[in-house]
């Protein structure tokens, strides 16, 4: 239908009446405006008749209370389809005045010479309208102030009540109108879908009000942009719009643009799907459907941007709604399949945990990966039914391998952001767990890390949850996003399973395996286990093992697997191994030490080894229970050179063994690994080589294996001495260690201290503790040991002050006391010295001299 125009002389005439009234005419499902008298010019403020027609055509409402838009367009649109009365009381003011009238509007059909059918509307100011105080004047203004607070006249049908956009019914009417319109002079329609990345994070941290306000400002920017009635409001922070495809670039570019300056800048990126009407005439539903699933193509990226749909997204399309349609039927039919992909650990070789994953045996589309099915559920908000049929065969599948006599690992199965939407997902986890009479410790959750930035705090209370039942939670993909170490501040994992990409980029150069070794000494300072993904080769496994890696996981190893294939593999003797439980502990310890790193030898506070370049030879030894075997079975490069030149040994295998050496060579260093395994101390040992030379080492031990005895202990060669290279520190070390019970290292500033202990006579120092406040706190507490008679004289000769004094006039600290030994007073003999040109430390010593005699 042509719009309706007057002659020219009737059309002026009209325009200059003084009674506010305006004459509309219902074209293509909207109204047109087709008159405006002076009247209703002044009424409402405008200056100019040109910008109030532009107005009444792309923003009828845009002075209307906000509260009153809805009901007086619906009001409006059935007053032009219906007929009969229009009598509508509102709220309106002009632009920038903040007060607002009341507006009482009334008006009734016309029909033309020629039968064409118009509305005429008169307008009546009725006074100003107070939102604090209500209406102020007669009792009619009190009354319509009433009636505007009605319920029923706040209800809305064609209008959205929050953005007074045409809601989505009557806005799918008026696109296939507007498509026609634009099809009849010679343009293609195009539809967008617009979604408002994080508006539910936008809600948690500004509150709904703000989120509210958001939303009706975008709506504004819509309609500024492509007028009011091509515009609507879908739901949530979803909205459409149909509009002419020429210039739409430019147009997108702008409005993205003015987004960005919404609510002072604290707006939101602005995701928009583009469906082209000229390369399918299809159903205006349809039409939004595929714009809506261009949009979706651009969930994985960040800032505002536009997505075309294409041919393929159709195929795409197909596939989802048959997926969708066909969940229960594949759970119920067991297309839906559970594969077990083996997590090795590191250090033995064995299968220390299994990850779960689904795969969907289709009858009609065959074969289908994660990638093809999981993006429409997680959209869907319906994995949560896949996630917990997965548990639920996991759950059995624990139980068969149980009953088959094999040892059981933990099982990690996935969880996706949706999951928590769907369903209190934690306790519906706990329930069965508890229900099949499972551990809990046999049950990890694995969470994607791009999960946790969307709505942070929901979820960081969530995994709370999970880990106060006793779950592991595990971050998967680690690395995969930019929010990574954000997330490792405030959050608590067990695990972080770094994503497939680092172990693609070791090639790449040495950045890449200083990145990844860097990261994972951060994750041991956390106190956070490591998995890498997408091992492949021995090239890669050698290199996670030295940089302390625990496990590992890949096609190295296998690929995804079934439960029957598992247990076949087991029957033809051709399995990895399951870890036996009891050892998990143990050798998640020694797992954790990082080759190229000293740091795990030193003891806390001190930094003992903070000089030390940190790339030495390094490498763990594990004793067997009989303490005569070793292997070697985690040594970085450095070591294994070391090994061979000093004793040629070909280390790279760790599963060599190794005779302990009763004298010679290597000897003294056992005893002191020995050593090591009853105290449980660190010690330097000094081991003398066949060339002469001698090896300055430092030795901690990790732990003992429950199961078999066997005793593992962490190396680290400081350095080695040449032959007739002199007297070191290892030297004076050694020959100190002959003579002293105890040997404190002190700061004099400080008063901190670090305690050197050995058997008299011994030739190895083993580091005993570290403390601080040696003259007051430290020596008080150690006078209950000393006899009676010489504490005071110990309290008072043994100050910080009396040492300086000393060590100024004489260059050394003397004291003689006694203690008591097996209730026996023992004379000992307290000497003390400054280190070579470092007047800020001493070393002071403690000497037995002789018993007296009763």
């Amino acid at each position: 239908m042509d719009r309706y125009k007057f002659p020219e002389v009737h059309q002026k005439l009209l325009e200059s009446i003084q009674v506010p009234f305006a004459i509309y005419q219902f074209v293509n499902q909207r109204v047109a405006t087709i008159v405006v008298s002076d009247g209703f010019l002044k009424l409402l403020g405008y200056e100019d008749r040109t910008r109030a027609y532009y107005d009444m055509e792309h923003n009828m409402y845009r002075n209307t209370h906000p509260d009153d838009v809805a009901r007086v367009a619906d009001a409006a649109i059935r007053f032009a389809r219906e007929g009969g009365d229009y009598d509508v009381i509102y709220r309106s003011r002009t632009d920038g005045n903040p007060e607002y009238h009341i507006i009482h509007a009334l008006g009734k059909h016309v029909s033309t010479d020629t039968g064409v059918r118009l509305a005429q509307v008169w307008y009546t100011d009725e006074g100003s309208y107070s939102e604090a105080n209500g209406a102020h004047g007669n009792g009619l203004i009190s009354a319509l102030t009433n009636a505007l607070h009605e319920e029923s006249l706040l209800r809305a049908y064609q209008y959205d009540h929050l953005t007074g956009l045409p809601s989505m019914t009557y806005f799918f009417q008026l696109a296939e109108a507007g498509k026609e319109a634009i099809r009849a002079e010679g343009g293609e329609a195009v539809f967008l879908f617009f979604d408002l990345d994080g508006m539910k994070l936008f809600n948690a941290r500004y509150g709904f009000a703000e989120g509210d306000r958001l939303l009706r400002s975008f709506a504004e920017v819509l309609v500024r942009t492509f007028s009011n009635e091509n515009c609507c409001h879908i739901g949530a922070d979803h909205f459409g719009v149909f509009t002419e495809e020429k210039g739409l670039i430019e147009i997108l570019n702008q409005l993205y643009a003015d987004c960005r300056k919404l609510n002072g800048g604290n707006s939101l990126p602005i995701r928009t799907g583009i469906y082209l009407n000229s390369m399918e005439d299809v159903p205006i539903s349809i039409a939004f459907d595929r714009a809506k699933f261009a949009c979706d193509g651009l969930r994985n990226t960040y800032g505002s941007g536009f997505n075309y749909y294409r041919k393929a997204l159709g195929e795409d399309m197909e596939r989802r709604q048959y997926i969708l349609d066909n969940l229960d039927i594949a759970i119920e039919e067991k297309w839906l399949q559970v594969f077990y992909q083996p997590i090795v650990r590191a250090v033995n070789g064995r299968v220390c945990d299994e990850e779960a994953l689904a795969r969907w045996i289709d009858p009609v589309m065959g074969f289908l990966s994660p990638a093809e099915f999981i993006p429409f559920l997680e959209e869907s908000k319906q994995i949560y039914k896949m996630d917990l049929y997965v548990l639920e065969q996991v759950l059995k599948k624990i139980r068969i391998i149980k009953d088959a006599g094999l040892y059981v690992v933990p099982q990690s199965i996935n969880l996706s952001r949706s999951d928590f939407d769907a369903c209190d997902i934690v306790e519906e986890i706990r329930r069965r767990v508890d229900d099949a009479g499972v551990g809990r410790d046999k049950i990890t959750i694995e969470i994607t890390e791009s999960i946790i930035g969307r709505d942070f705090d929901f979820i960081r209370k969530q995994i709370s949850r999970i880990r106060a039942l006793g779950f592991q939670v595990w971050m998967d993909d680690f690395g995969s996003g930019y929010s990574s170490l954000d997330v490792l501040q405030s959050v608590k994992f067990d695990l972080i399973k770094f994503d497939m990409s680092f172990m693609k980029r070791l090639d790449e150069g040495e950045n890449a395996k200083v990145i990844l070794t860097e990261l994972m000494k951060m994750a041991t300072s956390l106190g956070v286990d490591t998995v890498c993904e997408g091992v492949e080769t021995e090239e890669q496994v050698r290199f996670l093992q030295e940089i302390g890696c625990s496990k590992l996981q890949g096609y190295y190893y296998l690929k995804p697997t079934p439960l029957d294939k598992v247990l076949e593999r087991y029957e033809r003797g051709i399995q990895i191994g399951f870890e036996n439980p009891r050892e998990s502990a143990y050798y998640d310890t020694m797992g954790r030490v990082n080759l190229y790193d000293l740091s795990f030898l030193a003891v806390t506070d001190d930094h003992i080894l903070e000089n030390t370049f940190d790339t030495v030879p390094i490498g763990i030894m594990e004793v067997n229970g009989t303490r005569d075997k070793v292997q070697y079975v985690r040594s970085n490069q450095s070591f294994r050179l070391f090994m061979k030149r000093a004793f040629g040994f070909d280390i790279s295998n760790p599963d060599t063994e190794y005779s302990v050496p009763l004298s010679g060579p290597g000897s003294e260093f056992m005893r002191t690994v020995e050593q090591c395994r009853f105290n449980g101390n660190r010690a330097f040992v000094n081991e003398d080589l066949a060339d002469g030379s001698t090896a300055h080492s430092f030795v901690r031990r990790i732990g003992e294996n429950p199961v078999n005895g066997k005793l593992s202990v962490a190396i680290a060669v400081l350095s080695i001495t040449e032959p007739n290279e002199g007297t070191t520190y290892a030297n004076i070390a050694k020959a100190l260690a002959a003579d002293y019970y105890n040997l404190y290292y002190i700061n004099m500033e400080t008063g901190r201290y670090i305690e050197y202990g050995s058997n008299v006579g011994g030739e190895q120092l083993v580091v005993e503790k570290r403390g601080a406040d040696f003259f007051g706190a430290t020596l008080e507490a150690a006078l209950p040991h000393f006899y009676e008679e010489d504490r005071e004289k110990v309290r008072k000769g043994c100050t910080k002050e009396k040492v300086l004094e000393a060590l100024n006039e004489y260059g050394v600290f003397t004291l003689t006391y006694r203690i008591v030994e097996d209730g026996k007073p023992l004379e000992v003999f307290m000497k003390g010295m400054r280190m070579h040109n470092d007047d800020n430390h001493i070393i002071l010593g403690v000497s037995g001299v002789a018993h007296y005699r009763n």
